[in-house]
C-alpha cells in the first residue's frame, strides 16, 4: 500500500511555486502526489516529474473531461474524438510525470445535464472512448482508472454497480475503477460493499472525508473501508483528496464556498495518520 495526496487542495496546474507543499508532503512521509493533469504541454510535465522524483517521491495523475467540446457521451463524432484525443493527450502528460495511472472522472463535464438518466447510446458511446483511451493508455504503460461522480456532479454513471457494467462494456483488462469514499457516501447504500463489488477491477482508491474536509473528521467510517480493502488484497495507492479556496477558480468548479478545514497542513498531516493508523489496525 501506498499513501498520496492530491494537489487539487492547492491548485488545478501545479508550478514551481507549489514545489514547497510538494517538500511538506515529503517531510512527513507521503510516498507521492497526485498531480492534475488538466492541460499543458509535455515539458511542463517532465520538468515537474523530474522535481517530484529528486525529492524521492513518486505521482499518480488525475484528470477529467473539460468542457462540451469534448463531451464523451456527445452524438457528435467529433465531441467523441477529442475526448479520445484529451486522454491521449493526459496519458503522455502521465508518461512525462513517471506516473503509471491516469484517474479521474472521465465520463462527461461536470455539470452538464440531459434532464434524464443515461441512454443506451450515450453509454455505448462512452465504452467506445473509454476503449480507445484504455488502448493508447496501455501503449503508454499508463493505467486508466475511472471514478463515478455522484448525481449532482454527472448522470450517466453514479455506482459502483453501473461502474462495473461500464466496465464489462469498455472490455479492455488497461480499464479500471476507483473508489472515492466521499462519492460513495453520497450515492452508495453500502459504501463499504462497493469495495466489495469492485474486487480486482479496483485500481485506486480515494480517502475523502463526507465534507471534503480532513480525513477523519466526520462521519466516513474509515476503519470499515480499509479492512473491506484488505480483504479484497487491496495493494494500491491510498490518496487522500480534500479541496479548499487557495484557487479561486478550482474552488468554483468543486463548488467549495466555505473552508472544509483550518488549513492544509490539517489535512495532510492528520489524512496520513488516519490511513498509517487505519490501515495497520485493519490487519
Amino acid at each position: 500500500m501506498k499513501i498520496g495526496c492530491n494537489l487539487l487542495l492547492w491548485t488545478g496546474h501545479v508550478e514551481d511555486r507549489h514545489l514547497p507543499v510538494i517538500e511538506a508532503l515529503k517531510a512527513v512521509g507521503y510516498d507521492g502526489v497526485e498531480v492534475p493533469a488538466f492541460g499543458g504541454d509535455a515539458a511542463h510535465y517532465r520538468r515537474l516529474g523530474r522535481q517530484i522524483r529528486d525529492l524521492g517521491l513518486a505521482a499518480t495523475a488525475i484528470t477529467m473531461i473539460p468542457d462540451p467540446a469534448r463531451n464523451p457521451i456527445s452524438a457528435d463524432p467529433a465531441h467523441r474524438q477529442a475526448a479520445i484525443d484529451h486522454l491521449a493527450a493526459a496519458s503522455e502528460w502521465a508518461v512525462e510525470l513517471g506516473a503509471d495511472l491516469l484517474c479521474g472522472p472521465i465520463l462527461q463535464p461536470l455539470g452538464l445535464f440531459s434532464g434524464a438518466g443515461p441512454t443506451e447510446a450515450e453509454l455505448a458511446r462512452l465504452a467506445d472512448v473509454h476503449r480507445a483511451a484504455a488502448e493508447t493508455a496501455a501503449q503508454h504503460r499508463v493505467a486508466l482508472v475511472m471514478e463515478y461522480l455522484n448525481r449532482y456532479d454527472v448522470y450517466v454513471i453514479n455506482t459502483m454497480a453501473q461502474a462495473l457494467a461500464h466496465a464489462a462494456r469498455v472490455g479492455h483488462p488497461n480499464f479500471g475503477l476507483m473508489h472515492d469514499t466521499f462519492q460513495a457516501n453520497l450515492e452508495e447504500r453500502d459504501p463499504v460493499g462497493a469495495i466489495r463489488q469492485a474486487g480486482a477491477l479496483l485500481r485506486h482508491v480515494h480517502i475523502s472525508e463526507n465534507d471534503r474536509g480532513t480525513p477523519g473528521r466526520g462521519h466516513i467510517p474509515f476503519a470499515e473501508h480499509f479492512r473491506a480493502l484488505r480483504a479484497i488484497g487491496y495493494d494500491g495507492w491510498l490518496t487522500v483528496e480534500a479541496f479548499g479556496r487557495a484557487d479561486p477558480g478550482l474552488a468554483a468548479a468543486t463548488r467549495t464556498w466555505r473552508d472544509f478545514s483550518p488549513d492544509p497542513c490539517q489535512v495532510y498531516t492528520e489524512g496520513i495518520r488516519l490511513i498509517r493508523d487505519g490501515w495497520a489496525a485493519a490487519a
